[in-house]
């Protein structure tokens, strides 16, 4: 099976034409096997690329543990440029369906790619937290030893967005999972710290649902913005840094959040099955 292997700001990713990948029930061992860094290709998830029929293109993104994810803002950058190398589309603009709903990208003559990312959601029932489904969670008491507020937003998948004084002061390895699993989430959420350093300059670091420590996180970023925002921290419009690189994001009066990054080629390869090594 063919594949290529790339990333978006060092969350780095597996895409391969759906079509390629045997049947869907095994997709998630695929993934597992995949995934692995040492006895696999290495990822924070694999992106499986097809043709839809209620937008351009479709992408299924399964985590390192199995499990399939909504949405990766980073992973969708990555699918718009895979789709022009690979002869898909040569339009600078497409449509792509995903487990949070169809995205609009678009390429930038500099490579980049700007992303709607649709509404973001602060209810607790369009985020899959317990509690009165009509309440929203901000700048809430976690009931955490850390002592800390949260603030959920839904951007297709869960965020809980913390504030902190200074974020590489954060123990990532001991909060991040357990604040993934913390019992507001009953599906689990992905957790980012973040720092304001301006009203303009945002700095973050992310435990991602089912794949922990990543180097960066798109939709996390967009939901960091908005708990900023909403918060009264930061403007509308900043920029994000993460530990593999920054990105631009908008949030914007009609309530959809913008996302700008890169999106780059590392390899391509061919994954052999067990009975082929």
């Amino acid at each position: 099976m063919r594949f290529t292997k790339m990333h978006g700001i060092g969350n780095d990713f597996v895409v391969a034409d759906a079509e390629r990948c045997g049947p869907e029930s095994g997709w998630p061992n695929l993934a597992r096997a995949m995934c692995e860094r040492r006895f696999g290709v290495g990822s924070d998830g694999l992106l499986l690329i097809s043709r839809a029929t209620n937008a351009d293109f479709q992408m299924r993104m399964l985590n390192p543990d199995g499990s399939e994810s909504e949405m990766c803002g980073n992973g969708v950058r990555c699918v718009l440029r895979w789709l022009h190398r690979e002869g898909w589309t040569q339009e600078p603009v497409v449509s792509l369906e995903t487990g949070a709903g169809v995205l609009q990208l678009e390429i930038s003559s500099n490579g980049w790619v700007r992303v709607d990312m649709g509404p973001a959601r602060l209810l607790r029932g369009e985020i899959g937290m317990s509690g009165d489904p009509q309440a929203k969670f901000v700048d809430e008491p976690l009931a955490h030893s850390s002592g800390l507020n949260g603030t959920a937003v839904s951007m297709g998948n869960p965020h809980l967005v913390v504030i902190v004084d200074d974020v590489q002061a954060v123990p990532l390895e001991v909060w991040g999972p357990e604040l993934e699993a913390h019992s507001l989430f009953p599906n689990r959420v992905n957790v980012h710290f973040v720092q304001v350093l301006s009203p303009t300059t945002l700095r973050q670091r992310t435990w991602e649902r089912g794949a922990g420590a990543t180097l960066a996180c798109g939709t996390g970023a967009c939901a960091a913005t908005v708990a900023a925002h909403v918060t009264g921290r930061a403007d509308s419009a900043v920029t994000v840094e993460l530990p593999g690189g920054n990105l631009k994001i908008e949030y914007a009066p009609s309530g959809h959040v913008f996302m700008a990054g890169p999106a780059e080629f590392v390899f391509e390869g061919g994954w052999l099955e067990p009975d082929e090594r």
